[in-house]
């Protein structure tokens, strides 16, 4: 007899910066508010999906500075939004959030999803979601979505697959090894080879297995979050803030990729064939939108004359003329202007760090 589905909650991670997306995305304005296709925020199409597998079931976990923005675009009630006093990467975010999950239901599944990824398909995405919780839940593993890679692209993580787990949990395979961003070469050799998943960041797990492996794979980020353990062990469920801040004070700052995801023995991935991008960098949304040779994309603004097209195009309503230029990303938002090849956005956090330095906090 098949056993039941399990409740699942969906954590959403909201405490990056976007810099790859500036102008646009700014500290005050992250990425995940950015409206950049159908007419809704990458946020709001990111708790659009996961509300089709966790109903209400719904948590953030960002920054003081993002707080109360979050709350509103979100529409979740203050308990439901996690907020971090310091930056500690998402090791301690997933930590922070299955420490809060785990006091009301240790067994539950978790869904950790980054707040700004695009995923149209949301019915196979949900779909992929619980067979991943199931397995998650009978087998006690991590599970990690992999997706077929369709270029060799070096901006991405890479997930080796392994032999499949075979019996109650098809198409699962081991996770044999991840490997961060390769270079062209060994990006295409991947491709070739078949065996090499993109890293979506996508992770499912129980509360109770993800605080094991923790415990196991990333001791002094457990250690850390001893305090919050021992105050949502009482009967209250709010975390004062003098809680929070001893627990990050004293916590590493480590990615849950290299602190849990690259020691532990429990890991599984699920591969997916569905379409998926981080957006992370402007050529990523304009291979999004479709910008291909000759034909250019307007997210907004008024682009007047283009004779050449290949370039994204966003301006804030400004009117825009290109004459005799193609494959580049022309960003205006009234205050800042980037005009940048699109084969180079990867690098605009350069740009952000050089405006850092000089003490550009107007425009970062």
């Amino acid at each position: 007899m098949a056993r039941s589905q399990p409740p699942i909650h969906a954590v959403v991670l909201a405490g990056g910066a976007g810099e790859r997306f500036w102008p646009a995305s700014r500290q005050k304005h992250p990425k995940p508010f950015l409206r950049v296709v159908d007419g809704r925020s990458l946020l709001e199409a990111t708790l659009d999906r996961a509300r089709r597998f966790a109903g209400e079931n719904l948590w953030i976990v960002c920054g003081e500075e993002h707080a109360a923005a979050l709350r509103r675009h979100a529409g979740l009630a203050p308990g439901r939004v996690l907020i971090e006093p310091m930056r500690r990467n998402t090791a301690m975010a997933v930590g922070l959030a299955a420490e809060r999950i785990a006091a009301d239901d240790p067994d539950a599944a978790m869904a950790v999803l980054p707040a700004d990824h695009r995923i149209p398909d949301a019915r196979a995405f949900a779909a992929a979601i619980r067979k991943a919780a199931r397995a998650s839940r009978d087998a006690g593993v991590l599970v990690t979505l992999g997706v077929k890679p369709t270029r060799p692209d070096t901006g991405l993580g890479y997930i080796q697959r392994g032999a499949p787990v075979g019996g109650a949990h098809p198409g699962l395979h081991r996770a044999r090894r991840f490997v961060e961003k390769p270079d062209a070469a060994r990006a295409k050799r991947y491709l070739r080879e078949g065996s090499y998943l993109w890293n979506a960041g996508i992770f499912v797990w129980t509360a109770r297995t993800i605080l094991g492996e923790l415990e196991t794979c990333a001791p002094a980020i457990h250690r850390a979050l001893g305090p919050v353990r021992r105050a949502l062990g009482g009967r209250g469920r709010r975390l004062a803030a003098e809680v929070l801040t001893r627990a990050y004070r004293n916590a590493p700052s480590e990615p849950i990729d290299i602190a849990v995801m690259e020691r532990s023995r429990k890991v599984w991935t699920l591969p997916v064939a569905f379409r998926w991008s981080d957006v992370g960098t402007w050529q990523s949304l304009a291979e999004e939108l479709g910008v291909a040779p000759g034909d250019t994309r307007v997210v907004e603004g008024d682009l007047a004359f283009d004779d050449a097209g290949g370039n994204l195009v966003w301006a804030n309503g400004r009117t825009v003329a290109l004459l005799g230029v193609e494959g580049l990303a022309v960003v205006d938002t009234g205050d800042a202007l980037l005009v940048a090849r699109l084969d180079r956005s990867a690098d605009v956090r350069q740009v952000v760090a050089s405006l850092k330095r000089s003490g550009r906090a107007d425009v970062t």
